[in-house]
C-alpha cells in the first residue's frame, strides 16, 4: 500500500482542520464570555413603526409565518460576526424560529456556501421579550470591507410589527414560510424597511484559531447621527449614496493613513432633538444610538431641521433656537462623558420646503451661529456652507437639490462627505 497522500486530500484535511479550529474558537469565546474587541460595521437606529410624521396614521402591520431577508452594507470588514436583534419598542414577545447570515449576491439572493446559522446562547431559535435586545453568538464568516450581507429571519407566529427602521433606502424581502436557507426566496415581496434588526458587529480572528484580535490596533467607529438628511432620503435607493456611505468610501480609501475605521449610520428620518416622535428625541436616544454602539469613538451630528419645521406647523411643539442649542450642549456633555469625540453639523438650507417660513429660517441661522462658535464640541461640519446656493443662501444649490428643497441628491450628499476633514480621524 502506498504511503502517499494526494495533494487534494492534504488540502481538504487542512481546510477541515481550520474550520474545526475556528468553530471551536467561536464556541469557546461564547461559552467563556471572552469578548474580542467588537466594532460596529452596520447600524440602523430602532424606531416605533406606529409613530411616523405628526398627523399621519400608520396602518397596523403584522408578520406571520414569513421570512424576512434584509440586506446590509458593511463598513470595515472582519472574520468574526455577531448580529443584534431588537424588540426595543415591542409590547409583545417576538419569536425568531430561524436566523441566518450570508453574503448577498444581489436581488435577494445569497451565496449558499457562506450561509451560516445564527444562534443565541447556542440555540437556533430565540424569543425577545418586550423591550429586549439580544446579540447572536459569534459566527465565523469572512466579510470584506464594504460587503453586502443578507440576514434572514423566520417569524412563525402572528406578530405585530413595531420595532423597525422605516426609511432604509434599501430593498429587503418578505416571503412565505421558512426560506432563511434558500439561495433565492420564492414569492418574495419587496420592502424598504428593516425589521427587528439593529446592528452588525465585526472582529477579527486568526483563521488557525490560535488567537483573536485582542492585541490588534484600535478600531475607530464613527457614528453619523441625525434625521432624514443623514438617513439618505433623496438619494438613489440600493446604491449606498447617503453622505455617511460617501464618507466611508473616503475613509476606506485612506486606510493606510487612518488605520482601522468603521462608519455607521444612526439617523432616523423625521427625528428631532427635543420631542419624541419619529424615534425618541435625539437628546435622549444618544445613549442608545451612539454611546451604545459597539466601539463608538466619534460622532458626527446633523440634527435640528425638524425641530424647526415641525414646530412651525404644530404650535404646541414649537421650540426656540435656544432650546435646540441647549439640547446640543447637553449632547456635547454626554459625548465627553462617554469619551466620544463629537462634531456638530450646521443645519442645511430649506427655503422652498413644505414647512419653510421666515421665523424658522431665523432659528436655523441662530443655531448655526452657535455651531460655528467655540461651543465645546471637537469640531464643526459646515454642511450649510457646502450645499447652499451662493446666490440664495437660504436655499439648497439647485444642482444638489433632490427636488423637495430640503434633502440633497446623490451629488449633494457626496459634496457633504467630501467637505469633512479626514484628519479628525487620525488620532
Amino acid at each position: 500500500m502506498s504511503n502517499r497522500v494526494s495533494p487534494r486530500g492534504t488540502r481538504t484535511f487542512y481546510l477541515l482542520g481550520r474550520v474545526i479550529a475556528v468553530v471551536a474558537l467561536a464556541v469557546l469565546l461564547s461559552a467563556a464570555c471572552v469578548q474580542p474587541p467588537w466594532f460596529a460595521t452596520w447600524y440602523a437606529a430602532p424606531q416605533n413603526y406606529n409613530i411616523l410624521y405628526p398627523g399621519i396614521t400608520v396602518p397596523p402591520a403584522t408578520i406571520s409565518n414569513q421570512s424576512i431577508r434584509q440586506i446590509v452594507h458593511t463598513s470595515h470588514g472582519g472574520s468574526l460576526i455577531r448580529v443584534k436583534l431588537s424588540n426595543f419598542f415591542g409590547t409583545t414577545p417576538v419569536t425568531f424560529a430561524a436566523a441566518r447570515i450570508a453574503r448577498s449576491t444581489g436581488n435577494g439572493g445569497i451565496d449558499p456556501t457562506t450561509n451560516r446559522t445564527l444562534r443565541f446562547g447556542g440555540q437556533g431559535a430565540v424569543t425577545l421579550a418586550p423591550g429586549e435586545e439580544r446579540w447572536s453568538d459569534p459566527v465565523y464568516l469572512q466579510v470584506p470591507t464594504q460587503a453586502d450581507l443578507a440576514i434572514s429571519l423566520y417569524v412563525p407566529l402572528n406578530t405585530p410589527v413595531v420595532t423597525t427602521h422605516t426609511i432604509g433606502m434599501q430593498t429587503n424581502y418578505l416571503s412565505p414560510g421558512d426560506q432563511t436557507g434558500a439561495s433565492m426566496m420564492g414569492n418574495a415581496t419587496a420592502t424598504t424597511m428593516y425589521y427587528w434588526l439593529s446592528e452588525v458587529d465585526a472582529s477579527t480572528v486568526d483563521a488557525s484559531g490560535g488567537n483573536t484580535d485582542l492585541a490588534a490596533p484600535p478600531y475607530k467607529v464613527v457614528v453619523a447621527f441625525g434625521d432624514s438628511i443623514t438617513d439618505g432620503y433623496g438619494s438613489t435607493p440600493d446604491t449606498n449614496r447617503r453622505w455617511p456611505n460617501d464618507l466611508d468610501n473616503r475613509v476606506q480609501s485612506d486606510a493606510q493613513d487612518l488605520g482601522h475605521v468603521s462608519v455607521v449610520n444612526a439617523a432616523i428620518a423625521g427625528n428631532r432633538w427635543i420631542y419624541d416622535g419619529v424615534g425618541p428625541a435625539g437628546v435622549t436616544r444618544f445613549a442608545h444610538d451612539v454611546a451604545g454602539v459597539s466601539g463608538a469613538t466619534h460622532v458626527m451630528i446633523l440634527l435640528g431641521i425638524n425641530d424647526i419645521g415641525i414646530g412651525e406647523l404644530i404650535p404646541q411643539q414649537n421650540v426656540s433656537a435656544d432650546q435646540i442649542i441647549a439640547a446640543m450642549q447637553a449632547t456635547i456633555a454626554q459625548a465627553k462623558a462617554s469619551g466620544i469625540k463629537i462634531y456638530l453639523g450646521t443645519i442645511t438650507p430649506f427655503n422652498g420646503a413644505s414647512y419653510y417660513d421666515a421665523a424658522g429660517e431665523a432659528k436655523r441661522e441662530a443655531v448655526n451661529a452657535f455651531v460655528r462658535s467655540a461651543n465645546g464640541a471637537d469640531g464643526v461640519l459646515d454642511f450649510d456652507q457646502v450645499v447652499r446656493d451662493p446666490s440664495n443662501p437660504t436655499a439648497l444649490l439647485p444642482a444638489y437639490d433632490s427636488g423637495d428643497h430640503l434633502h440633497p441628491n446623490d451629488i449633494g450628499y457626496q459634496a457633504m462627505a467630501n467637505s469633512i476633514n479626514l484628519g479628525v480621524l487620525e488620532n
